[in-house]
């Protein structure tokens, strides 16, 4: 037995070389290697299997340095020190995942090794094995990015978001750098989703996601939130007038066509804009904070952008404790009724009232119901405040002569719920008021619903004997379908027709007198509203609308007011009021500041104009005294006082202000809020303070310097205020050559993306003098070298072309004087130089032919005027006829600067066509929009139409201005289109 145990037990030799086959078929596995390196770090044994995946040998690999073969991975999770590091330490480490320096070469190890030591102690290197680990390193980023990044758009998500703001917030708060974060929100986008299915929904959205991208420029700045819901974030960024012209490039891009799977799509985008610090320094008070900007936008119409201010957040606190009011509000007995007459056109005589709803808060007092009427249809309150007023309408008309009848305006969802008819027996049961004097006021949207549903609904209704009345007619979803279909009895010309029916230029008469026609032919009635003007009433009449409702009548009156007046059943009202309308005027409640004699006042800003305000609660400033006005939100200017009296201020604003995109009145431009911060300016609304100290005047020059206020044009006496200026930079040169391009978007989109990519990195913040041209000029000069490696060269032709003319207008601006051209600059700043693409004749015969077919019946004197003249676009826009002399073949422009003006002789050829055009009544400008006898915002749409069919698809608007053909060609070739 003893012998046979010997005989089963291995030597210690054959044990090694079974462990030596075991270590070699591991090896030939290729599952994993062994490794040894000496004291040095250099390899002393390494297995042929990675030698081969380094495409070298064993024996090639011997002697180099470990550390050169092999780096730890990046995101390594062990979290410990690098490779060489762990080396010194001589101590064992397990599952280091290290890949190969090659980063050619894409795999990765689990590393583990050991130190050995000699029989002295002393440190001989290490030895270890490793494991190959790519497939699940793969699966583990694979996984990372499916956590971080949408499936469907592949932009960075909610998650990657919230780390990326964090990191942006936490800089901004080190450096005291500005992050603005953009929420866009795609408009009809469920219409797609309903009408064309999720698939093609899906592809919209990875359609809107390119699209973002490429107008933002770097995809992990453009983040999909989720749903129909992106967001955009900007680090570093100064500028809100570029802030302001990427958003609106945004809402721009997005709103054009689609194709999905042969189909047309077309959605639009609203946008949320808030910026830190000013807008918040946390990420959640920030976002939420866009999100606020967001909801005014949409609420505000939707297709625009809006800045969050903290009126914002006060409104969203105020609107939420207003739902909780006005859920009770009709259990205590807040909510009444109040009429307004409806009167018979000619005869004078009421036939009956609208019955308009008030909410008497007990606290805020009076609410207006465009304030109550929107957060009861968000809260789902419609419903009962409806009902109660159906209800209380008809118990308040029963007491009223016979002839009077009473309008009830039923809201979209009260028509759409089946339970409607039964109210409406009810309440006439229960008042005893005969059904043919109530008038249910329906608007253009309950045709958006079920077409079954609806002409189920209107034939119950006239079956109970109740009159029908299309509220709004011409602002909702018009079509003349459902006047067919649909039993009205009257039409209500909405009053957004009424209002400036009567000032020049407006087409609202035309359309006033096509709606009368129509309801003539039908058998229906019609009745304007909104009529506040004598001259309104005259025009209604002689248009042969048969009632008008309107304070030049009668204000709404309580139900005891009215039952007083038609007592006698024979109440007729004579037409009271202004003779004529004015321009347009705002009635606010908006906080401003006045910055005067070295105080910064607080007041209230009542009554709104383009032109002027009335500021209420300031007093000591006397008439004709220069001021700068604070609205708010960075929007400063000059304004003159031109009335005081009783703490009220009457103020005529040096620059005019102009619609912000939601309706409301602003400045063209806001200064930044980092700008305010670091001056200490108050906000409007703060206690009354000193600002400044001795020469008040002087403070306020020097103040609009800081914070970079134009200069006003004029003081009382008509002298310009002579303000010192600073050094003007290229930033602020950069936003004047944007200003100059308006009318072609996509023109100033791709200038934009230019300056923001190539040029304002550079020399934003240098001086526009001599010295910072001459480095402008090197850095252009140094385009056609080396240095300009990775731009492509229409980048390079776009930073050409921006930088000429950018120099051109510095010199009109007198920032720099035409012979101070940097040496050797004519071939990058002159007239003639690369960065100008010249028209020929036949270019220009092909662009105003094709002008001729343009709708825009100005576009194609516009487009000679830029030929002939080589004036700026935003200079042909705004052309005054007061600015020109045709005698002397003169035209005075106006600088942006406010500083004065330039003079610029006319050719002939642009001196005839000026005698030709003819003159608009009332109206300076030479080319306006025939529609709003303003200057053109834009001309986009219809510049591209032209140029793509004159097959000049490159040429932007602004190109026009450097033609190649002379005065010749111009008479024989191209004067001729313009004549009829």
């Amino acid at each position: 037995m003893f012998g046979n145990r010997v005989r089963q037990t291995r030597s210690p030799i054959d044990s090694t070389a079974e462990a030596l086959l075991l270590m070699q078929g591991f090896e030939r596995s290729c599952q994993g290697w062994f490794w040894s390196i000496d004291a040095a770090g250099r390899v002393v044994y390494i297995s042929d299997s990675v030698a081969e995946i380094l495409s070298s040998t064993t024996e090639a690999l011997v002697g180099t340095g470990f550390s050169d073969l092999f780096v730890a991975a990046e995101e390594d999770s062990s979290g410990r020190r690098n490779l060489p590091f762990m080396l010194t330490k001589r101590s064992a480490f397990d599952d280091m995942t290290l890949r190969t320096a090659d980063p050619d070469i894409e795999r990765c190890w689990s590393v583990s090794g050991e130190p050995h030591f000699g029989r002295s102690g002393e440190f001989l290197g290490y030895r270890g094995s490793a494991i190959d680990v790519t497939d699940q390193r793969r699966s583990s980023e694979h996984a990372s990015r499916l956590a971080a990044y949408d499936a469907l758009t592949g932009l960075p998500n909610r998650r990657k978001m919230e780390e990326y703001l964090d990191r942006l917030l936490a800089g901004a708060e080190h450096h005291h750098r500005p992050c603005v974060v953009m929420l866009v929100d795609l408009d009809r986008f469920k219409q797609v989703n309903d009408t064309l299915g999720h698939p093609a929904g899906d592809a919209l959205l990875r359609q809107v996601a390119d699209r973002l991208v490429r107008i933002v420029g770097d995809k992990e700045r453009v983040f999909r939130l989720g749903g129909d819901e992106f967001q955009v974030m900007l680090a570093n960024s100064h500028d809100q007038q570029l802030v302001e012209s990427l958003a609106s490039d945004i809402i721009h891009t997005l709103s054009q066509p689609y194709s999905i799977d042969g189909s047309r799509c077309i959605i639009g985008a609203s946008i949320g804009v808030a910026v830190s610090p000013a807008d918040g320094t946390s990420r959640v008070s920030l976002i939420r904070n866009a999100d606020l900007a967001l909801y005014a936008s949409k609420f505000e119409g939707r297709g625009r952008f809006k800045f969050f201010s903290t009126e914002l957040l006060a409104s969203a606190e105020e609107k939420r404790a207003l739902e909780d009011d006005l859920r009770d509000a009709l259990v205590r007995n807040e909510m009444r009724l109040v009429y307004q007459p409806v009167v018979h056109c000619h005869s004078g005589s009421i036939t009956g009232v609208e019955a308009l709803m008030r909410w008497q808060h007990p606290v805020r007092g009076a609410i207006s119901p465009a304030v109550f009427v929107p957060i009861a249809e968000e809260a789902g309150l419609v419903g009962r405040l409806g009902d109660w007023a159906l209800r209380q309408a008809c118990e308040d008309a029963a007491g009223w002569p016979d002839h009077i009848r009473v309008a009830v305006n039923v809201s979209p969802s009260q028509f759409s719920d089946g339970t409607l008819p039964t109210t409406i027996v009810s309440a006439l049961a229960s008042s005893g008021l005969p059904a043919n004097r109530l008038e249910l006021e329906i608007t253009e949207g309950v045709f958006l619903g079920d077409t079954t549903v609806s002409e189920g609904m209107f034939a119950t209704l006239k079956k109970l004997g109740v009159r029908l009345a299309l509220d709004d007619f011409g602002t909702g979803y018009s079509s003349l379908g459902y006047l067919r279909s649909a039993p009205f009895d009257k039409i209500k010309i909405d009053q957004t027709f009424v209002r400036e029916a009567t000032l020049p230029g407006s087409r609202n008469s035309a359309i006033i007198a096509a709606i009368v026609a129509l309801a003539e032919a039908l058998g229906m009635d019609t009745t304007a509203e909104g009529i506040e003007y004598l001259d309104q009433l005259a025009l209604i009449r002689r248009l042969g609308v048969s009632h008008v409702q309107g304070w030049v009548y009668s204000k709404a009156l309580s139900n005891e007011e009215l039952r007083e007046r038609v007592a006698d059943g024979k109440w007729a009202i004579e037409p009271t009021g202004p003779s004529m309308q004015r321009s347009s005027r705002q009635s606010v409640y908006r906080k401003a500041g006045v910055l005067h004699g070295g105080f910064y006042r607080s007041g209230i800003i009542r009554n709104l104009s383009e032109t002027g305000a009335l500021i209420d609660g300031i007093e000591g400033i006397a008439v004709h005294s220069m001021i700068i006005v604070d609205l708010g939100d960075g929007q400063l200017t000059f304004a003159r006082v031109v009335r005081a009296r009783s703490r009220k201020l009457g103020v005529h604003f040096d620059m005019p202000l102009v619609d912000d995109g939601t309706g409301a009145l602003g400045t063209r431009r806001r200064i930044s809020a980092y700008t305010l911060a670091t001056m200490g300016l108050p906000k409007p609304g703060d206690p009354d303070r000193a600002v400044a100290q001795a020469d008040h005047d002087n403070d306020l020059e020097k103040l609009a310097q800081r914070i970079g206020l134009n200069p006003p044009l004029a003081v009382a006496g008509g002298d310009p205020l002579k303000l010192p200026r600073m050094p003007a930079t290229f930033r602020d040169l950069s936003r004047e050559y944007l200003d100059s391009m308006a009318g072609d978007e996509q023109a100033i989109g791709a200038a934009q993306n230019a300056l923001t990519q190539h040029f304002l990195p550079r020399f934003g913040q240098r001086s526009a003098d001599r010295v910072g041209w001459s480095d402008v000029g090197g850095f252009i000069a140094s385009l056609d070298s080396e240095q300009a490696a990775g731009l492509q060269q229409e980048e390079v032709q776009q930073l050409r072309k921006l930088t000429a003319r950018m120099w051109a207008l510095a010199v009109d601006m007198k920032l720099v004087k035409a012979e101070e051209v940097p040496a050797g600059g004519e071939q990058i700043f002159g007239r003639r130089s690369q960065g100008y693409t010249l028209i020929t004749g036949e270019e220009g015969r092909q662009l105003l032919l094709a002008a001729c077919t343009s709708a825009n019946r100005q576009l194609k004197y516009i487009m000679a005027l830029l030929m002939l003249t080589g004036a700026r676009t935003s200079e042909i826009l705004t052309m005054r006829w007061s600015e020109i002399d045709l005698a002397a073949g003169m035209w005075r422009i106006a600088l942006s600067t406010g500083t004065g003006k330039r003079e610029l002789k006319l050719p002939a050829a642009a001196t005839g066509l000026l005698s030709d055009l003819p003159r608009l009544v009332g109206c300076d400008f030479v080319l306006p929009n025939l529609s709003t006898r303003k200057p053109y915002r834009t001309l986009t749409q219809s510049w591209e139409v032209v140029k793509v069919r004159a097959e000049l698809g490159d040429l932007e608007l602004d190109d026009l201005r450097d033609c190649n053909f002379g005065e010749r060609e111009w008479q024989e070739q191209m004067a001729p289109l313009l004549q009829g």
